[in-house]
């Protein structure tokens, strides 16, 4: 094979191990990272001549600047060099980004690695409930960051399945409904009530997005399916699931009655009003991390916040936390890092038939794009209980899925040029359709 062919392939087999090895390998996250950092090392004197493009010069942007927000946390004299631990991931991965655009992977390595990633979390969440009797399945992870991670691949396993159902046999439907079921089931393991919060935010995106380029009995189908899904297995777990929205509510009353924060739900509530009270004491800078810590301890000692959110470094709010330490333009930033990859997969009409010939829909782009929006809609929804992107999980999932969707629809389209400017008596060859890159 040749050099190209060899780091082509290793693009491939990095796409299949971000969201395949994510949750059920100690660290699987990281591990399609580094092949692919290695390659855009052993590939720079390519990449570094070849222009990106627009769409990645925004995706980058995105990237350094929510990057920079995390390197204003490093302070020499508290917690030294180790404050660069998260602002280094996004460092890191620039030249990931390039490599991916020189050497764009096959869509159907991402399918293969949902898949495989979806039952893995499943299996995982089954084995340590079931078998090591853990209360929570929590992966090699927090449950939270768990079982969020989790029904995220069991809603982008839905729309592989839902999006390109012409495309598959009857046993590979069969394999996906499994997929989709055991990526939702190791979220209901996890009894991670706010990841629940992401589906009436996604599914109604999700399936009018599908209506209108062109698929709107497979949206009104898929919704269905998909809610019938999880509402068969919360039967299964009915004792469990009714018991944790019982708590919340009790919770809840208890914080608004007596003060008590010392709950899951009550401490929430009271990081949510401190947080809002510090962000607009400094609105523009914000107090910044150790600031933050040092300003919330003064607070408690005052009797202006309950001694409980002393046990937690954040707010368990994305926009409410980079509020009070970065001001409103660390929310800027952040909202940024949302809204770039929402612009940019968003599919319409004119970008789902760029690889066609004939103008027809390419369900495949329009499957590609999907998971694309499903990554900042459903991040949206996990920060409205937790700061998801403050752990190495949520931040390297981001990332680096978003740079995998954006190079694998690039190739796709740079492949459709090919195609267009090849001469028109250069036959395809037989078993290689206009459609082969997938």
């Amino acid at each position: 094979m040749k050099p190209s062919d060899v780091f082509a392939r290793l693009s491939g087999v990095a796409a299949f191990m971000v969201p395949g090895l994510a949750l059920w390998l100690r660290s699987g996250y990281s591990w399609g990272a580094v092949v692919l950092l290695l390659c855009s090392l052993a590939t720079a004197g390519v990449w570094l001549r070849r222009p990106p493009g627009r769409e990645a010069w925004w995706l980058f942007a995105s990237i350094v600047a929510m990057g920079f927000v995390w390197a204003l946390d490093f302070d020499p004299a508290q917690g030294g060099w180790s404050n660069l631990d998260r602002p280094s991931k996004y460092l890191l991965a620039l030249p990931c980004l390039f490599y991916l655009l020189a050497y764009p992977p096959r869509a159907v390595w991402l399918w293969w690695g949902l898949a495989v990633g979806a039952c893995g979390a499943g299996l995982i969440g089954i084995y340590q409930t079931g078998v090591l009797h853990l209360l929570r399945a929590n992966g090699y992870t927090n449950a939270i960051q768990f079982g969020g991670l989790s029904l995220l691949l069991g809603l982008m396993c839905s729309a592989a399945l839902l999006v390109q159902w012409g495309r598959w046999a009857p046993w590979q439907r069969v394999g996906w409904v499994v997929c989709i079921l055991l990526g939702f089931e190791g979220s209901l393991l996890s009894e991670s009530r706010g990841g629940w919060l992401v589906l009436p935010l996604a599914l109604p995106v999700c399936a009018w997005l599908q209506a209108r380029c062109g698929q709107r009995r497979l949206a009104m189908v898929g919704a269905a399916l998909i809610l019938a899904g999880m509402a068969g297995l919360m039967a299964l777990k009915a004792h469990d699931v009714r018991s944790r929205v019982d708590e919340a509510r009790q919770e809840i009353t208890q914080y608004e009655s007596k003060g008590d924060a010392a709950s899951s739900v009550g401490q929430r509530l009271a990081h949510w009003k401190l947080a809002w009270s510090m962000g607009l004491d400094r609105p523009l800078t914000g107090w910044g991390r150790y600031g933050y810590e040092a300003e919330k301890q003064r607070r408690v000692a005052a009797g202006q916040a309950h001694p409980f959110v002393l046990r937690f470094s954040h707010a368990h709010n994305e926009v409410l936390d980079i509020f009070a330490k970065r001001g409103l333009p660390g929310v800027a930033v952040l909202l940024m890092f949302y809204a770039v990859p929402l612009a940019l997969f968003w599919p319409t009409r004119q970008r789902v038939c760029r690889t066609t010939e004939h103008g027809t829909m390419d369900p495949q782009v329009l499957c590609l794009r999907m998971v694309g929006v499903l990554l900042p809609i459903a991040y949206i929804g996990f920060g409205l209980t937790q700061v998801f992107l403050g752990h190495n999980s949520g931040t390297m999932f981001y990332l680096f899925m978003c740079m995998l969707v954006l190079a694998i629809l690039q190739g796709r389209e740079r492949d459709a040029l090919r195609r267009r400017a090849a001469p028109a008596a250069v036959p395809q060859g037989p078993g290689r359709p206009a459609a082969a890159s997938s």
